[in-house]
């Protein structure tokens, strides 16, 4: 599937909201904690148009993907691709694409028993733990 990645822009907060919300809805509900505000709220505190790129296909919003510097690795963040531009292999790319330009050790947190992790880990990512809701995972720079 033919992609491109952008800089996001402030301007492009309030539509990955939406699709955050629509992504992480399922998970959320699954595990008892899905608050409609609080699913938008959280990307909206944590949003960082600096680390975050926008997926485009067709030259429309498919989704994001933000990689943030901490100190001693990189968090893997805000991977959400819209229902419609799932299941068809763009996660696999997106994902091999930014890993590919990406140094140092690279840390995510997915939910407990969300279909993202089988994806995580066909990229190299093993659990370092976990709790009730999130599993931490944690992939060596290669």
């Amino acid at each position: 599937m033919r992609f491109a990645l952008r800089q996001a822009a402030s301007g492009d907060l309030e539509d990955l909201v939406e699709i955050r919300a629509v992504v992480m809805r399922p998970d959320l509900e699954r595990l008892g904690r899905y608050d409609a505000h609080r699913v938008r709220q959280r990307l909206r505190d944590g949003f960082s148009p600096e680390h975050t790129q926008i997926i485009e296909v067709g030259g429309e919003l498919a989704g994001s993907i933000a990689v943030r510097p901490a100190e001693d690795r990189r968090w893997l963040e805000h991977f959400y691709l819209a229902p419609q531009h799932q299941g068809q292999g763009l996660g696999t790319e997106v994902l091999r694409t930014v890993l590919d330009s990406t140094d140092g050790t690279v840390w995510l947190n997915v939910l407990q028993g969300s279909p993202a992790r089988k994806l995580y880990e066909r990229h190299g990512f093993v659990v370092d733990s976990e709790d009730p809701v999130d599993v931490f995972m944690v992939r060596k720079f290669l």
